[in-house]
């Protein structure tokens, strides 16, 4: 079995080398301003360095016909766990195992289809053992994230991804920071590069996430609309058309020729028609509505909706089909409701 590695080492003086230097300070913002600074260095070193070895592994993992199991030992199983769920919440199927109670039974959860992608820093966790022994024996690909090339995990893997060296940024070089950071952004670079390669869709995305503010706003405006609108024709006495507004509690009335949309009648409508003179109850619909009015799709992201009436400055839109026939209105106050804003 042949082993690619991704080496995402640089050489020194490359302008993405993180600097080694831990500058004293006594103040407390410039002790995490430079933790801030050598993390985002070493993300600079991670994205500049990214190669072939990459590319193997979203193509074995998309290739799986099961989950990607997830597994670390210490922080790099914390930061396991958070890959595997955004992987399953994009469309690639995941789960982490921990590598201690996979050792105790938990290796049943790992089966024929599955990949098996393992963090560890040094390369050597020897909790993950088993894990290894389990992936050979059944012939399950093995995907490595890790720090060191020459580990015990790099050459057991069938992708090594090994991260380039940079210090920690804890002034002692020891607690897991910047190697945790390069891990987690490795792993996110894993999860969207699958859900590219997936076609995975915003209609997908709202499958996998049906519920608070995220998934308010990847609803349809079809689930959020009345079909029960206020409209008439352009021939209606403005006196029979404010009782229909008024009705209609949405504050407008549509306004329909051939069954198309042709305009709506609002409060604006009527202060611009009373501002302009004349007996207002005398007109008809058709000569105070607003011709050509925005309108919307029922398919249409209820959070674009919501974008829509900001800009333009409204509280409720027709929705029309294909062919500008009405087959809903919504208002701003269904968005909120929704938790859409």
């Amino acid at each position: 079995m042949v082993t690619a590695i991704l080496r995402l080492t640089l050489p020194p003086g490359s302008p993405h080398r993180p600097s080694v230097d831990h500058p004293v300070s006594t103040s407390h913002q410039d002790v995490g301003r430079n933790v801030v600074v050598l993390e985002a260095q070493a993300l600079s070193a991670l994205a500049a360095s990214l190669d072939g070895g990459f590319d193997a592994a979203v193509e074995l993992l998309a290739g799986r016909t099961g989950r990607v199991v997830v597994t670390g030992m210490g922080k790099s199983g914390h930061v396991g766990r958070k890959i595997a769920a955004t992987m399953a919440s994009t469309g690639t199927p995941a789960l982490f195992v921990h590598p201690g109670e996979a050792s105790h039974g938990d290796l049943g959860m790992i089966v024929q289809g599955d990949a098996v992608l393992a963090l560890s820093n040094s390369g050597e966790t020897a909790e993950l053992s088993d894990m290894v022994a389990h992936c050979k024996r059944f012939a399950l690909p093995l995907v490595a994230i890790i720090g060191r090339p020459g580990s015990s995990l790099a050459r057991d893997a069938d992708v090594a991804l090994v991260l380039p060296t940079a210090p920690e940024a804890c002034p002692m070089g020891l607690a897991p920071t910047t190697s945790t950071t390069m891990q987690l952004a490795l792993g996110d670079a894993l999860a969207v590069a699958l859900l590219t390669r997936r076609g995975f869709t915003a209609t997908d995305f709202r499958t996998f996430h049906p519920g608070g503010k995220l998934g308010a706003k990847l609803m349809r405006v079809a689930q959020l609309m009345h079909r029960d609108m206020p409209l008439a024709g352009p021939d209606l006495a403005m006196a029979d058309a404010l009782v229909a507004m008024t009705a209609g509690r949405f504050g407008c009335l549509g306004i329909i020729d051939a069954g198309r949309l042709a305009g709506i009648v609002t409060d604006g409508d009527l202060r611009r028609a009373l501002k302009a003179g004349g007996n207002l109850l005398a007109r008809d619909a058709g000569a105070v509505m607003t011709h050509n009015p925005r309108s919307i799709g029922p398919d249409t992201l209820a959070a674009e909706a919501l974008r829509l009436m900001n800009e333009s400055g409204i509280t409720a839109m027709f929705v029309v089909d294909e062919a500008a026939r009405p087959v809903g209105i919504l208002h701003i106050h269904d968005l909120l409701r929704a938790g859409v804003a």
